[in-house]
């Protein structure tokens, strides 16, 4: 270690120990205040800001921060030595400066954006603009209160260059467990100008495999919560994964950055609930054992279910059904709540049509028929003698009460079901011409389903738009921002649908086209969903640098992609190499060879220095029946299927399609010969997500003959079992 590095170390260690110490103090302080449980509301607030305060700072106590950047402002004298953390700490007096600064000020954003040089700088402030010269940028790790790692990654007028990738690559080569985690000490520049974006844009993020877009896009909702803590709160945020699995391993990283109460579901499970047609819901994996069970099969085209139920062509539809029934919606009858007492059908009609027509078709229907309730009280009012008004209301309820069965029914399933002629007065809802252009085969199967009274995935954006169209939007239902993880899987519908659930479009929609395995969904370019916004309303974002597999993996990957996938997005790795990827030809493909090939390719990986291997096969029958036949030798081994909503880590089985999104530190391909893939892009799409998932070491295995987008792999690749 050089006297600069050990200099460096001592300076640090003393900073550390006074900053613990001013924690310790801060800390002693509001735990001396005694915790107040009464009911005088402004104690309560204090309460509950001294709580606040008491957590974070307990929590930041094992690591209060994790950065230095020296600044010198304009017009200052000197540089200042800023410290940078997950959450800041304020001083002891009241307007001196911070002790710590939290990641998401303004200043902050300079620790992140500069990458060298001895150019003038400038952040943007509330204030205005502040320019200045940075003298030193420094990342430091502290782990348990105790400091571990010091690299100076720029130092001003220093002749040794910048190693701004070293301590990045040192987190990186660390091991995975059942987590995502934060990424704040390591944040690259173009990751912290999407995290930084304004609120009130619909920001579309391109993301390779291992770019970091899902961890972005959670930081993201850590910063709009700080600058913008006036205008919006975490409760009426939410995020949109892919399942409940997935669901469970990004739990972790908004705990960590200081952030909770953000709504985290699937796509599924919130709108099933709005409907509330959560008991009609099809089992997913349904759909997912059709579509990945077909070995070698071409890609489903835009005839498929989803990809139609999603498109511009099938919302047309939608609004012209509504259209309809909004039209027709008032019954051509007069009423008469007794015999000689009658309510025209041309003043009923003018309520619906003329004054209520501001209102959703369902709120008009509500606020005409507690009209007409209103009128038969008055007109009850002069009915003498009392007898005879007895008489008159209670025919009146029965009148009124046959009446409103007249009505049509505004619920968006009993529309749904005219459309597809599900329902017997399906008649006339929708034109011949447009009926006609309704694909043949999801015509019978969504007939089928509704008369049977199953709703399948790809049902619900269409019923929650007719739901929004029918019955409005409640205050209470809308939202300050929307993440949608995954988004390739994403129909336009679905997303038109959740921008009117959503103030100022503002949303941060995150995919990867490459990842786009769910063929019979979602969408096959960005400008199908950027299309459905402003110019002023969207930002698109590329990253295309992948920070998660060695280059080795990436390189490999990247053959899958430009083989197999047309105008395909491939990854640029950091520079970090590890061993070249293992393709192993287990011989004759049969299920037993395929067995024996994973039990070795398992002991040759599991145990070692690998906290999480998984095992990926092509469908979800294939990882239940690897995993009965692999148990007994490795009775840790778990199996992940689609109803799972935890993450255990270690050693796992599971279907390729689930593991998106997850990472492990290996990964064994299971059986990626012509049985289970072909020559499509859709395969290669498959083969890519699942070479994607590893950190470390990627062993594909093969019985004999493999896709041709396999055929190239040499340069990053060896082949054959390892030595022993």
């Amino acid at each position: 270690m050089s006297e600069d590095v050990q200099s460096a170390y001592r300076e640090e260690q003393n900073k550390l120990s006074s900053v613990l110490e001013e924690i310790g103090t801060q800390l002693g302080r509001l735990r001396a205040v005694p915790v107040y449980t009464g009911h005088d509301f402004t104690e309560q607030v204090l309460e509950a800001g001294r709580e606040e305060r008491r957590q974070r700072l307990a929590k930041s106590e094992p690591e209060p921060y994790f950065g230095r950047m020296d600044f010198e402002e304009d017009g200052k004298a000197s540089a200042a030595p800023l410290y940078i953390g997950k959450t800041g700490l304020d001083g002891r007096d009241p307007g001196s400066l911070p002790i710590v600064i939290d990641w998401r000020a303004p200043v902050a954003s300079l620790f992140y954006s500069f990458t060298g040089g001895e150019e003038r700088v400038e952040y943007e402030a509330p204030e205005g603009i502040i320019g200045g010269e940075v003298h030193l940028k420094r990342n430091i790790m502290v782990r348990k209160s105790e400091l571990e790692r010091v690299v100076d990654t720029y130092t001003r007028g220093g002749e040794e260059p910048a190693v701004s990738d070293e301590f990045l690559l040192y987190r990186l080569g660390e091991n995975k467990d059942n987590r995502l985690r934060d990424i704040v000490s390591t944040i690259q520049a173009e990751q912290d100008k999407i995290i930084r974006a304004e609120k009130n844009k619909a920001l579309i993020i391109q993301g390779v495999a291992g770019s970091g877009k899902t961890t972005v896009a959670l930081h993201r909702l850590a910063f709009l919560l700080y600058q913008y803590q006036e205008q919006v709160s975490a409760e009426k945020m939410i995020i949109f994964a892919p399942n409940g699995m997935f669901l469970d391993y990004i739990s972790g990283v908004l705990p960590e950055l200081g952030v909770g109460d953000i709504q985290q579901r699937t796509f599924t499970d919130w709108a099933g609930k709005l409907l509330d047609v959560e008991s009609m819901l099809a089992n997913p994996a349904e759909t997912l054992d059709f579509w990945f069970g077909e070995a070698g099969g071409a890609a489903p085209g835009d005839d498929a279910p989803g990809r139609f139920k999603g498109s511009d062509l099938f919302r047309s539809m939608l609004d012209a059904a509504a259209s309809a029934l909004e039209v027709s919606g008032a019954p051509e009858l007069e009423f008469s709540p007794w015999d000689g007492k009658v309510l025209p059908y041309e003043t009923i009609l003018h309520w619906y049509a003329e004054e209520y027509k501001h209102y959703s078709a369902g709120g008009r229907k509500e606020r005409v028929l507690a009209r007409i309730h209103r009128w038969i009280e008055m007109e009850l009012k002069p009915v003498k003698p009392e007898t005879l008004r007895k008489e008159y209301k209670k025919k009146a309820a029965l009148r009124e009460k046959a009446y409103a069965k007249k009505w049509p029914d505004f619920s968006p399933l009993t529309l749904y079901k005219q459309i597809f002629g599900a329902a017997k007065d399906a008649r006339g809802i929708l034109p011949q011409e447009a009926f006609a252009a309704i694909p043949a085969s999801v015509l019978k199967s969504t007939r089928k389903d509704l008369k049977e009274g199953r709703i399948r995935e790809e049902d619900l954006p269409a019923l929650l738009y007719l739901h929004q169209l029918l019955n409005g939007i409640e205050g209470i239902e809308r939202f300050d921002h929307i993440v949608i993880d995954e988004a390739q899987d994403f129909s336009p519908l679905q997303v038109s649908v959740l921008d009117r659930f959503v103030r100022g479009h503002s949303f941060t929609i995150l995919g990867d086209l490459s990842q786009g395995i769910h063929a019979y969904k979602g969408v096959h370019a960005w400008e199908e969903m950027s299309d459905l916004f402003g110019k002023e309303e969207t930002s698109y974002h590329a990253l295309t640098r992948s920070y998660r597999s060695t280059m080795e993996i990436i390189g490999f990957a990247n053959v899958i992609l430009s083989g197999g996938v047309s105008n395909a997005i491939e990854a640029v790795p950091v520079f970090r190499s590890g061993n070249k990827v293992r393709m192993i030809d287990f011989g004759i493909e049969t299920e037993a060879a395929d067995v024996q090939a994973a039990a070795k390719a398992i002991r040759a990986l599991w145990g070692r220095e690998h906290k999480t291997v998984s095992v990926l096969t092509r469908t979800q029958e294939q990882a239940s029946a690897l995993h009965a036949a692999l148990q007994p030798e490795f009775p840790e081994l778990n199996l992940i299927d689609g109803s799972m909503t935890q993450y255990e880590g270690g050693l796992s089985v599971l279907p390729l399609h689930l593991s998106k999104g997850l990472e492990f530190d290996a990964v064994i391909i299971a059986d990626a010969g012509r049985r289970n893939y072909g020559d499509s892009e859709w395969d290669a799409k498959m083969l890519y997500v699942g070479c994607t998932r590893a950190l470390h070491e990627l062993w594909v295995l093969h019985g004999g003959e493999t896709p041709k987008f396999l055929n190239d792999v040499a340069d990053w690749s060896d082949t054959g079992w390892p030595e022993a």
